[in-house]
């Protein structure tokens, strides 16, 4: 045995090598049980995060009060809110311009948590697009758009076309001067198939039928709208129908005497006497499917464009004023458009400057209509550029 060195006995040598092997197997439990309790933190905060409520963003072009477009976004929020309860949590923001606004709202909702985003205007797409692309886990769905440059961005939009046929419809027949009033917020596809396919079911009962328009270049401008229910009924309109959010020309029509059809929402209380009915946005149902696809972790990308058959356009009651062979009718429509028999662009139908554009029996494309930038044969005036 070599000599023990010089302070040291054998003893004392053992006792060393005996705690340095003590030492080490305490370090070796003392790192096995720290990552048992790292793993069963990991594993807590996931179960933690799994229970966590999916927060949900909106933004909104206009004021939630507005009684239109904007409020029945927000109602369908509420129901997202109603139907899923502490699965989910929603914030939303109001009055949010195109542009820069809406992209630093957006961006802050992402940033915040959001992980799914509604933008409720045409106008948000570029906007939506950006953004999207900054945070590519976040869910986008866009109102009424037609851009997809992200994976993450989803469109749907609603046939208030479909509505609009029928409401021509109910004016053709009940019009005592033939004369229709229209206030139109801006010169999109969107606004523009809409007063063509009002005009056409008008004149298809009412040969003499002529529609007035007048552009605000707004969405929610209750004076504005006013001003231009105010000079419609001056230039021999007595009936209204608005693509604007207030309920300024039913309310109009109510004090002038005059029928008004309302927008987005039913704005009988408003003007109940003036008030023959409203196309109704009912973005509930789809809200709540797409809410449920995120939680589900299905979730994709779509495009799609839902009508008075999958329940997305709607109607408010009809007013007693309706004629019973007016509402009959009305009602058929309606069914038949559901149904598939009927299709309010078949033509024939020409262009405003008489050359064809549907042929005999012709249905119209979807992508011409999301495309319409003209007016039909038999309407007066120009569409803005």
């Amino acid at each position: 045995m070599p000599p023990a060195k010089a302070g040291f006995s054998n003893h004392a040598g053992n006792n060393l090598t005996k705690a340095r092997i003590n030492r080490e197997t305490f370090m070796h439990r003392r790192h096995l049980l720290a990552a048992s309790a790292l793993t069963l933190g990991v594993a807590a905060a996931g179960a933690a995060l799994a229970d966590d409520p999916l927060q949900i963003g909106f933004i909104y072009i206009g004021p939630v009060g507005d009684h239109g477009w904007t409020f029945t976004h927000d109602k369908a929020r509420l129901d997202v809110e109603e139907h899923f309860g502490d699965r989910v949590t929603t914030t939303y923001v109001e009055n949010v311009a195109y542009g820069a606004d809406a992209e630093r709202v957006m961006t802050q909702m992402a940033l915040s948590g959001v992980e799914m985003i509604f933008a409720t205007s045409f106008g948000y797409g570029p906007d939506v697009n950006a953004v999207a692309q900054r945070f590519p886990d976040v869910a986008f769905e866009h109102a009424t758009g037609y851009i997809q440059e992200a994976p993450n961005v989803s469109l749907y939009n609603a046939r208030f076309y479909e509505g609009r046929a029928v409401i021509g419809h109910i004016a053709g027949k009940m019009t005592e001067t033939n004369t229709i009033g229209y206030i139109a917020s801006f010169p999109i596809p969107e606004v523009v198939m809409g007063i063509n396919s009002a005009f056409l079911h008008a004149r298809e009962v009412n040969p003499d039928v002529q529609f007035r328009v007048v552009w605000v270049y707004s969405w929610y401008d209750p004076a504005q709208e006013a001003a231009a229910a105010e000079a419609l009924i001056e230039q021999g309109a007595d009936i209204l129908m608005q693509h604007t959010d207030s309920t300024a020309p039913v309310t109009v029509a109510q004090d002038r005497g005059i029928y008004a059809f309302g927008q987005a929402s039913d704005m009988t209380s408003f003007a109940p006497e003036s008030h023959l009915t409203a196309i109704l946005d009912e973005w509930g149902p789809y809200y709540i499917e797409r809410v449920q696809a995120k939680l589900d972790g299905e979730w994709e990308a779509g495009d799609v464009w839902h009508g008075i058959d999958d329940g997305m356009v709607g109607f408010a009651p009809f007013n007693d004023a309706i004629p019973e062979d007016v509402r009959a009718e009305a009602e058929d429509m309606i069914e038949r458009i559901s149904s598939g028999e009927y299709h309010p662009f078949t033509g024939p139908i020409n262009r405003q400057d008489g050359t064809p554009w549907l042929e005999d029996g012709e249905t119209a494309p979807d992508g011409d209509l999301l495309g319409m930038d003209f007016y039909v044969e038999g309407m007066t005036g120009s569409v803005p550029n």
